[in-house]
């Protein structure tokens, strides 16, 4: 029953994701980064968030009446059926402002609190990413087909190429710029994609050795986590912790502790 049930939340996951992949793509103003206003690319953008996800809400509460919505544009419904959706409609915003390509729908589906099915689609990059809990994660995309998602082999710390991201707060961008300052020599590299869902799922496919960033929510990493975790990768916070608001590290096997224990060291959770 459970299995069944996961396969049926997957499926709806993957409906939603792609169809609100679609409105964004399609909807998008070719000219919405040089609007005559400084205003109005910015409304545009959030007209398209709240579109892309009350088109999710809508989609699988027909399906699913009883499930409950924890959204970035403020779904929030409790539910009686145990399941709760956790949903990014658009994540990586000011990508998707300038029409660079990493931005991404993002769709978790919580059992009883515990995220069993996540789907992160990144239309303009031609790839959507799944994984059901204990099933493992895959990829499908226009070059590369379906594929079965592992992360890499670990390489020692200074040859882990990282991502990351920075808040929009500027005293909290300040210190992680200074973070990252002084991470940056005990690494290969630093990447920056601006998108928290797509990093994980690119650590997920073996294009990354670490990722970690402060100030995310519940949806920016719901659906993220759990695919990068099925492929094989490591996940949490400040040691001890599982990801939060404070500290999300993710990370193949071997990068993990010693990534994490550095970011301990360096406050990367705190001003």
């Amino acid at each position: 029953m459970t299995d069944a049930l996961h396969t049926e939340l997957l499926q709806l996951a993957l409906q939603a994701a792609v169809r609100a992949g679609e409105l964004l793509r399609d909807g998008r103003p070719a000219d919405l980064a040089v609007a005559a206003t400084k205003s109005s690319p910015i409304d545009i953008v959030t007209e398209m968030d709240i579109a892309a996800e009350k088109l999710i809400t809508g989609l699988i509460a027909d399906r699913r009446p009883d499930d409950g919505f924890l959204g970035e544009e403020g779904a929030a419904t409790e539910g009686t059926s145990g399941i709760r959706w956790v949903i990014d409609p658009l994540d990586g915003t000011v990508n998707y402002l300038y029409s660079l390509p990493t931005w991404a729908v993002s769709i978790a589906a919580e059992q009883d609190g515990e995220v069993v099915v996540g789907v992160v689609a990144a239309p303009m990059r031609g790839e959507t990413f799944r994984a059901i809990r204990g099933r493992g994660a895959w990829a499908t995309g226009s070059w590369a087909g379906e594929r079965k998602l592992a992360c890499r082999s670990a390489p020692p710390l200074d040859q882990a190429l990282v991502a990351t991201g920075f808040n929009y707060v500027t005293e909290v961008r300040a210190h992680q710029a200074d973070v990252a300052r002084r991470l940056i020599p005990r690494l290969r590299d630093i990447r920056r994609s601006g998108s928290a869902a797509v990093d994980l799922c690119d650590l997920a496919a073996g294009r990354l050795d670490g990722y970690y960033e402060r100030g995310l929510n519940p949806w920016d990493f719901a659906a993220g986590d759990l695919i990068a975790r099925e492929a094989g990768a490591l996940t949490g916070g400040r040691p001890g912790e599982p990801p939060s608001g404070d500290l999300t590290v993710a990370a193949t096997p071997g990068v993990f502790e010693p990534l994490q224990g550095l970011l301990d060291e360096l406050g990367a959770w705190h001003d």
